[in-house]
């Protein structure tokens, strides 16, 4: 298999994977705290790092009908939440690119 990058991140606030404890994303990227996931509420990030990216996916949400990643954890492969890879309606293209974290897979570290 190899050897496994993982990619530390800089700074005092950072979210980690609740299994493993790796680092997923940096306070500094959180776009949004207002969204909600499958475990509850969720953080909607500009960009994270030690994840990998699984299938297409047309999901219905909340917000509409969106084309969607699952995204895990490249160490332990938890499923972290999800990368928006289309938004259909033009109110909702902003979140295209951007990535899901849900709050119950994650934990906050220096906060």
């Amino acid at each position: 298999m190899g050897l496994l990058f993982v990619e530390t991140l800089p700074g005092p606030k950072v979210f980690k994977c609740k299994c493993c404890k790796v680092d997923s994303a940096s306070q500094d990227e959180i776009v949004s705290k207002d969204f909600r996931g499958r475990f509850g509420r969720a953080y909607l990030f500009e960009s994270v790092v030690n994840v990998s990216l699984g299938p297409n996916e047309e999901r219905h949400l909340l917000s509409g009908l969106h084309t969607v990643n699952d995204i895990y954890c490249s160490s332990c492969q938890q499923i972290l939440g999800w990368r928006y890879e289309k938004a259909y309606d033009e109110t909702q293209k902003y979140k295209e690119g951007k990535y899901i974290l849900e709050k119950a897979r994650v934990m906050k570290v220096g906060w």
